[in-house]
């Protein structure tokens, strides 16, 4: 969880630089963005594990690791592309202090609770069967693609304003 927590304060913080840095736009990487996390999204909707989340080499080598919670654990499953767009949309839907230590809160919080959701695995597959786990996903998939299209439509209007 503390990689999880590094990468996604570390998009926090320096996610509107890297932005601007490159010159993309918001409303681009909102589009980009909503895109990414609706393939995940179709993907959780199918009930099966998305193809992006980690490439043949990346497999081979975490065979040989010691400990897979940075590959592919937090990257790219826990903290992966969707994540970080996630996060530095929200670092820009307001400024200042408080709305960055508002969204470091959040990201700290959801840390705890995959910690909480980890350590309680064991327990709750005693009791969930591969069905019921299946229909969460997908039903996880749907509120995961209309949160994508929120950020589809956001971006879209920011880039193109006349349209709209």
């Amino acid at each position: 969880m503390y990689a999880v927590f590094v990468i996604l304060m570390s998009s926090l913080i320096i996610g509107d630089w890297i932005l601007n840095f490159f010159g993309i736009t918001i409303s681009s990487f909102r589009v980009a963005g909503g895109i990414l996390i609706l393939l995940m999204a179709i993907s959780m909707m199918h009930a099966k594990t998305s193809e992006f989340s980690r490439t043949e080499e990346e497999a081979e080598e975490s065979e040989t690791m010691d400990s897979i919670a940075v590959v592919p654990l937090a990257i790219p499953l826990l903290a992966g592309p969707g994540a970080i767009s996630t996060i530095i949309l929200y670092a820009h839907k307001a400024s200042g202090l408080a709305h960055y230590l508002l969204v470091g809160l959040v990201i700290f919080a959801t840390c705890i609770l995959l910690f909480l959701a980890f350590k309680s695995v064991p327990y709750i597959s005693k009791y969930l069967s591969q069905t019921s786990i299946n229909v969460f996903t997908r039903i996880m998939g749907l509120i995961l693609a209309a949160i994508s299209i929120e950020f589809l439509a956001n971006g879209l209007k920011g880039l193109f304003p006349a349209l709209l």
